[in-house]
């Protein structure tokens, strides 16, 4: 910093708020300092930062699985509110094993990241109270059960389960398959709550909807569930799946015993994931707004770190949107 001072002729202090208060240096000047950074090749060295009381610049998001696209849009949302605030991402993955839960958390706290987003599913209450021992501030995402003293922010999936349903009733269905994931997540037993809910408003018995039940929310636990499907003795003319991951290796065990969608079933999705546009049979989805629930997340935790800044805890619910595709647009034969 001190060669960067002397070469722009400017003091330390003109350098540090460069660095750190940029919005208070006249353009000229932060123009002049930021020329001689680049020519130096300076970079700060956060360590030392640290020891000297500087809040660190990375913040950590804890997922799922990176393998999930929904994840992937999620950890893009907070990079983006990382970006706008000149910080960096630590991302964290299979936040569902405690063993790599606690790895994590070790991680965050040796090297002083600044906060976490927790994306965590079912394993949320443990993450949350381990991180609350270790006084390491945190947000919950994808989550809808406020946390005393937290912000969160997450996705009225019974709404979003209604949506599915009450589209293929409209679209004069009448036996239809849930193809769930794990019971112990939330996301999973709301998206039936809302199914089962949609059922009841047609004057419809719940039996009108058969749940076949995964232990994961993949593609190759979705084409197991079609292979199930089509060993069903009354086979269902629609099936709502509690992801896009599920929905595609159901339509994958239809297309390969030569069944056409929709024609001969309909499919519905969940999270609205890139792949689900681009399917052979582009899928009807019910869009979550995993970018924007990340960015947002991202955005609290940032603020609830900011020095000397007082910070109301937020419970944001965000609302899915479903979006129809060729997948549901066939009328089912009665």
């Amino acid at each position: 910093m001190k060669d960067v001072a002397q070469t722009a002729g400017v003091s330390l202090g003109t350098v540090s708020n460069v660095l750190n208060r940029p919005d208070i240096v006249a353009e000229a000047t932060r123009a002049r300092v930021l020329e001689v950074i680049d020519s130096l090749g300076y970079v700060r060295a956060e360590g030392a930062r640290q020891l000297r009381g500087w809040a660190s610049r990375v913040i950590a998001v804890m997922v799922l699985d990176m393998a999930n696209p929904f994840f992937t849009a999620l950890a893009s949302g907070v990079e983006q509110a990382a970006r706008e605030a000149d910080l960096g991402v630590m991302v964290c993955t299979g936040a569902h094993d405690p063993t790599e839960a606690a790895r994590h958390l070790s991680l965050i706290t040796s090297h002083q990241i600044r906060g976490a987003v927790l994306a965590s599913g079912q394993g949320v209450g443990r993450t949350v109270a381990a991180f609350r021992r270790n006084a390491v501030p945190f947000v919950v995402a994808d989550q809808n059960a406020p946390q005393p003293a937290a912000c969160s922010i997450g996705i009225d999936d019974v709404t979003g389960g209604h949506a599915a349903v009450r589209h293929l009733l409209e679209r004069g269905h009448r036996s239809i398959a849930y193809v769930s994931g794990p019971d112990r997540l939330q996301q999973v037993r709301d998206r039936r709550r809302g199914a089962l809910a949609a059922v009841s408003d047609a004057g419809l018995p719940a039996t009108a909807l058969r749940e076949l039940p995964c232990t994961a929310l993949t593609v190759s636990a979705g084409k197991d569930a079609g292979h199930r499907i089509l060993g069903l003795s009354h086979r269902p003319t629609a099936v709502f799946c509690a992801n896009d991951l599920l929905a595609l290796g159901v339509m994958q065990a239809l297309y390969e015993a030569g069944l056409r969608v929709p024609d001969d079933l309909a499919v519905v999705g969940y999270d609205d994931i890139e792949f689900a546009a681009s399917a052979v049979v582009p899928l009807t989805s019910v869009r979550r707004p995993a970018v924007d629930m990340g960015r947002q997340a991202g955005r609290m935790l940032i603020e609830d770190t900011a020095s000397g800044v007082h910070h109301e805890h937020a419970h944001v619910v965000l609302q899915p949107e479903l979006v129809v595709r060729r997948s549901t647009m066939a009328v089912p034969a009665l």
